[in-house]
């Protein structure tokens, strides 16, 4: 049960004709019934909201930042109408614009309410408490009651950086074969033979062939195709730390999906592994919408992550030798104690190549000039730089690829440096 307004305006309404008509406890109480009476009266006739059945439709899933819309129908089956307000109630994160609305549902039929999402957090977004208060006819009070009507919208990574993907998949025609330019330098698998041009290395001349053929020949390569690449995303400690605007994981992310389109659109194999100290998530030879919901619901855990938990779990998941890219944080001390140890065990079996989320605002501030704190914060910012370019020599050292750039740059230089391989650069 609930009070309105109007009932509060009724009750005023009644103290000024004690006040002036009838100043008395015989007039108070007798103003006092008759507000009673009437609010009872208003509630026995108002619309009944326990038996209110609802159903949901529309959206399961959107992408963060895109709105994605929840259709609540509600269905009354008693003999009054139900006049008054529905809350949709959904959680901060979920972005819902409007949760409340107006209905009027006659006896026996149905209303459809819509509520719009536009999430500002990945993972899942569930509905809370649908409350209905239904408003009697005088408007003094009103029946109320919640309903658990459960339903979730996952929200996906946004892959922004798709829009790099068509200039990267005009890239791999080219290393197909496909369009009418040439690419330089070796490839991994044959592919045909063709007369020399200019420009050509003469380490693809093909002698046996010049020698049964009157022009200088020259053999055309072409990408391998069926291979495997390994995605893995540390979701340890070091992948909460925000750059920019977002965590170091969402960043991490984005690379990993337009590679991750990229290597499926050349053929190769991609599974995925995200791990801190125990396996968050996995998808092996999966699409790209298996990769984008495995990612969903992943947070970053405020541990250290096990290395060797990790390295186990990579070996133990792929038999033949691998493209493994391992996205994590080029921080001194989780390297040197967790990652440096256990190198030989990886490179010995896979081709290992680490992406790393890079702070523009580190770079900025070791420029920093001007007052004390400002030249101690660039004295700070040239410490971690000094420590990144050593932890990056003694993986370089060990065999391991290293790219290690800011948030909008890690996506395509990432796929520029699968692109090489695949080129066999």
């Amino acid at each position: 049960m609930a009070v309105t307004a109007r009932a509060g305006v009724l009750a005023i309404i009644g103290v000024v004709v004690v006040g002036l008509g009838i100043p008395s406890w015989r007039g108070i109480g007798a103003v006092a019934v008759v507000i009673l009476v009437l609010i009872l009266l208003d509630l026995a006739l108002a619309g009944g909201v326990r038996g209110l059945v609802f159903t949901r439709s529309g959206a399961t899933s959107t992408r963060l930042g895109e709105p994605a819309e929840v259709h609540l129908a509600i269905t009354n089956p008693g003999r009054r109408p139900v006049r008054g307000i529905v809350r949709d109630a959904w959680p901060p994160s979920a972005g819902v614009s409007l949760d409340r609305h107006p209905v009027v549902i006659p006896a026996g039929e149905r209303r459809t309410v819509t509520v719009t999402l536009r999430p500002a957090r990945r993972g899942e977004r569930s509905a809370a408490r649908v409350t209905v208060r239904a408003v009697g006819p005088l408007g003094l009070a009103a029946r109320q009651g919640s309903h658990r009507v459960p339903w979730a919208v996952r929200v996906l990574p946004p892959f922004h950086s798709r829009r790099h993907l068509p200039s990267r998949l005009a890239r791999l025609q080219q290393l197909d074969g496909r369009q009418a330019a040439l690419v330089r330098g070796a490839g991994t698998e044959f592919d045909s033979l063709r007369e020399y041009v200019i420009g050509d290395d003469v380490r693809s001349i093909d002698w046996r062939a010049t020698a049964r053929a009157s022009d200088v020949m020259v053999r055309t390569w072409r990408p391998e195709r069926d291979q495997h690449v390994l995605l893995v995303l540390d979701t340890g400690r070091t992948s909460a730390g925000r750059v920019g605007d977002e965590p170091r994981l969402d960043a991490m992310m984005e690379a990993a999906l337009l590679l991750a389109t990229l290597a499926s659109r050349a053929g190769d194999r991609v599974d995925l592994l995200a791990y801190d100290r125990q396996l968050r998530a996995k998808v092996s030879g999966g699409s790209l919408p298996e990769l984008v919901n495995a990612m969903a619901t992943l947070e970053p855990s405020l541990l250290e992550t096990d290395a060797r938990g990790l390295a186990g779990e990579v070996l133990r998941r792929t038999r033949q030798r691998s493209l493994v890219v391992l996205l994590t944080a080029v921080d001194a001390a989780p390297l040197e104690d967790g990652l440096l140890p256990i190198l030989p065990s990886l490179t010995a079996r896979h081709r290992l190549l680490v992406a790393s989320v890079a702070d523009p605002r580190i770079a900025e501030m070791a420029q920093g000039r001007g007052n004390a704190e400002a030249v101690y914060d660039a004295a700070a910012a040239e410490r971690t730089l000094a420590e990144r370019r050593h932890v990056t020599a003694l993986l370089r050292r060990h065999g391991v690829e290293v790219v290690d750039a800011t948030p909008a740059d890690l996506p395509p230089t990432l796929a520029d440096r699968y692109l090489a391989l695949k080129a066999g650069a």
